[in-house]
């Protein structure tokens, strides 16, 4: 996935291409650090710019393309870095959210 800006948006909304280069908007909620690792922490976005109820999204970042200055964001395979990632996130936000297990 890669991270283009939309600039007649917030801020903190970004747009990725999913697999099939079909683009998603997302809120950027928070980027955590594990294990010397930078991991993202996203909420999906509706069409209507609304807030989707449910999961975030968790992504690592990696290294920025020295040319194009670009970050790509990868999904996380490991179950057991994707629970200590949310967890962190968890802890921070916990005034913020409303968390079900």
């Amino acid at each position: 996935m890669e991270e283009n800006f939309d600039g007649e948006e917030l801020d903190n909304i970004i747009i990725l291409n999913d697999e099939d280069g079909n683009e998603v908007k997302f809120e950027f909620l928070d980027l955590i650090e594990l294990d010397n690792e930078e991991y993202v922490v996203l909420l999906p976005v509706t069409e209507e710019g609304e807030e989707e109820e449910g999961e975030v999204v968790i992504l690592k970042v990696e290294d920025t393309d020295e040319e194009s200055d670009e970050e790509t964001y990868v999904s996380i395979e490991d179950e057991e870095t994707l629970n200590k990632v949310f967890e962190i996130f968890k802890e921070k936000f916990k005034d913020d959210f409303d968390f079900v297990d």
